[in-house]
């Protein structure tokens, strides 16, 4: 028990929704008292973002498998999706977003009073303006004028503030540029960075590549393809190499728009309706690993609109466009490799971000597509891997 002090003034900071810290002041000192320590204002509020963030992990992670039965051709398949949308606000970039402030607090790249800003497509916004918001932080999110509403207003309940630009303006690329300009007049700004930053990456790396393994092993299988859909490229790097880590000859492949090949040709070209991936550019995250990885995978935006539909009519599964496109592609992979072969993908956000878009309409379909002739049987649930 602390002696009395001289008319104390107790303080509880915005960001203490899960610690408070009992603030002691007089007039020409500040300490904060914690048990049997006097620590500096500065250190305990530092730790207690990381408290807060370590507490977050409780609902962010360790997210449910599915098997994803099927039939095709007369042939039997089964495919393993982690379901991301289970996550803090519905999408596999919470991870990312948790993981990349967690590393800022601990490196001291980002103070209590940081501005957050961020170019994003959607999601990973999202996720960095509820968790920044949690910490206290002001967010500013730069975004494409194009994307889904739902998109920009749960953005805007988050309390973002929005930047958009069209495409006359300069599109994505534009919106990073704005992002570095504000960086650049404000030394508040705190820029995540998600499409550069090493530690969207680890994120999967440490986290969902581990989770997956986990719950492939307690089914007495190991992975042996993963694929997945590339935006930033955090997604299929990270848990690639997690994967390979366990299995040197697992194949892991990068999946783009069939309308946008972005990966294939190195450059922006053509237009697609699976937001969230190929944002006209190659991101620095995966450049450097592309020899690494295996074929690159195109899926049609339309074909991956069925089959998202599909997954939330025939199996109850209400996931976004782009998790409909990553099912197609390890479909894809499975007839090559053989349908006995373990393949794993993401489920990466809910369809609930995309009732304004075409996942909510009549998709046409053309003769190539793959998925008026997959019949989705069944799903079985895996182990949680904690």
């Amino acid at each position: 028990m602390f002696p009395p002090t001289t008319a104390p003034e107790t303080k509880i900071f915005p960001c203490t929704v899960y610690l408070c810290i009992l603030l002691s002041t007089s007039k020409n000192n500040l300490t904060i008292l914690t048990g049997k320590h006097f620590i500096s204002k500065k250190n305990a509020i530092f730790a207690a973002m990381r408290t807060i963030l370590e507490k977050l992990d409780r609902i962010i992670g360790n997210t449910p498998m599915v098997g994803v039965h099927y039939q095709h051709k007369g042939k039997k398949g089964v495919v393993y999706a982690k379901c991301e949308h289970y996550n803090l606000t519905g999408s596999i970039k919470d991870r990312m977003a948790w993981y990349i402030y967690k590393k800022a607090y601990e490196n001291g790249t980002i103070s209590p009073d940081s501005i957050v800003v961020e170019a994003t497509s959607g999601n990973g916004g999202i996720s960095f303006a509820a968790l920044g918001r949690i910490l206290g932080h002001d967010i500013r999110i730069i975004m494409p004028d194009w994307l889904s509403q739902e998109r920009m207003l749960l953005l805007k309940s988050f309390g973002a503030e929005l930047v958009l630009v069209s495409k006359e303006e300069g599109g994505f690329l534009r919106s990073i540029q704005i992002s570095q300009e504000m960086a650049a007049e404000n030394s508040k700004v705190f820029l995540p960075c998600q499409f550069s930053n090493c530690n969207n990456t680890l994120a999967h790396e440490e986290t969902t590549g581990v989770e997956i393994i986990q719950q492939l092993k307690k089914q007495g299988l190991s992975p042996e393809v993963f694929v997945a859909g590339v935006g930033t490229g955090g997604t299929v790097v990270g848990i690639g190499n997690a994967i390979r880590a366990v299995n040197k000859q697992a194949k892991i492949h990068p999946l783009e728009p069939e309308e946008s090949p972005t990966l294939t040709t190195g450059y922006k070209v053509g237009s697609h309706r699976i937001q969230g991936l190929s944002d006209e550019f190659i991101p620095d995250i995966i450049r450097p690993h592309l020899n690494n990885l295996d074929e690159v995978i195109k899926v049609s935006d339309g074909d991956s609109i069925l089959m998202a539909q599909k997954l939330a009519s025939s199996l109850g599964l209400a996931v976004g466009i782009s998790s409909g496109a990553n099912l197609l592609g390890a479909i894809k992979l499975q007839e090559k490799y053989g349908y006995d072969t373990v393949i794993s993908t993401v489920f990466a956000d809910c369809n609930k971000k995309y009732l304004s878009t075409d996942l909510a309409k009549v998709e046409p379909v053309k003769a190539h597509y793959l998925s008026p002739e997959i019949e989705l049987t069944h799903f079985s649930v895996l182990e949680k891997a904690m």
